[in-house]
């Protein structure tokens, strides 16, 4: 019978579920960020952390550019890469429309215009927040991870306020957004409620003051707005990533651990953040070129942020 068929399948999902989450409890983000001190010195010594780096005045976010809510926005809406998910190729900016292939189904990126009805012209500021912070909607659904909300959930305050600022002033668009197509039992969004309790940590890993301050705002950077793990880090059966190894590389993206980035200088890294030239003369490709033209429009100052951290690796707390 029909039901039974169903209830077999949602018995299925509620044991896998529980395994996965069994397996992740131990693989949230680690609860301090701090460089290795081996990297620090190094760094220190070669001249390559100090006055070139990002100015922080107490916190990694204030390194921002912009003389207005709506400017620094606009850099953050960069730096988190939402253009590349919100805007298809020949589509209005952030009208939504672009495919994400995963092993679930093909996800779509939303409209997130400032329209009424098509995009999200009917949010609130705090709507916002608890989308990033939450991974929650306005109407209390929970969003699939394609949405990498379990990284956003780690910008700040001020970052946010800006964010919102910056999608008030985008034209409004009225493309619909196209529905998702998802395999059973995946369609089932109320399933995600479980999901959240294994793999989502609301608010971001403290980062050690001591650290340089180049580091610092690259691991904010990394962490949070850019959301490199998310693609860098291997994931469960479930999706969720797997922060017991962080940036070990995935079948999306090559490892980008200290370790394996040790052929790299910093001028390498920072180099084909800004060029998307390789050490080899080679430059980046598919998601990786996108993610780079990004990087291209950060300050030069932010780029070697980033690369500071990526070299400098991080101490998960035991």
């Amino acid at each position: 019978m029909a039901w039974k068929r169903v209830l077999g399948t949602g018995v299925i999902v509620v044991v896998v579920a529980a395994a996965g989450g069994y397996y992740a409890l131990s693989s949230h983000p680690p609860s301090v960020l701090a460089p290795a001190e081996t990297a620090v010195a190094a760094a220190e010594a070669a001249g390559q952390w100090g006055a070139d780096g990002a100015s922080l005045d107490g916190a990694p976010d204030s390194a921002t550019p912009g003389e207005t809510a709506a400017e620094r926005g606009a850099y953050i809406f960069t730096a988190a890469g939402c253009g590349s998910c919100h805007t298809a190729e020949d589509g209005a900016p952030l009208a939504g429309g672009v495919a994400i292939a995963s092993p679930f189904g093909t996800f779509y990126g939303p409209n997130i215009t400032p329209h009424a009805e098509a995009g999200i012209g009917g949010w609130s500021r705090d709507d916002l927040v608890r989308a990033l912070r939450q991974g929650v909607s306005p109407d209390g659904s929970v969003y699939y991870p394609a949405f990498p909300y379990t990284s956003y959930t780690g910008m700040s305050d001020r970052d946010i306020d800006d964010l919102w600022a910056y999608l008030q002033t985008v034209e409004p668009s009225a493309t619909p957004s196209t529905p998702h197509d998802l395999a059973f039992p995946f369609s089932w969004r109320f399933l995600l409620n479980g999901w959240q309790l294994f793999y989502m940590a609301e608010g971001r890993p403290a980062i050690a003051e001591e650290a340089p301050d180049a580091w610092r705002r690259g691991a904010y950077l990394v962490e949070a707005l850019g959301h490199c793990g998310q693609c860098h880090s291997p994931r469960t059966a479930l999706g969720g990533v797997d922060w017991s190894a962080p940036f070990t590389g995935s079948d999306r993206a090559p490892p980008i651990t200290p370790e394996a980035l040790a052929g790299w200088s910093l001028g390498d890294l920072t180099f084909m953040f800004e060029i998307g030239m390789l050490p080899d003369g080679d430059f980046v490709g598919s998601e990786m070129a996108d993610v780079q033209a990004g990087l291209a429009e950060l300050t030069a100052a932010d780029r070697q942020a980033i690369a500071a951290y990526l070299l400098g690796g991080s101490v998960p707390a035991e």
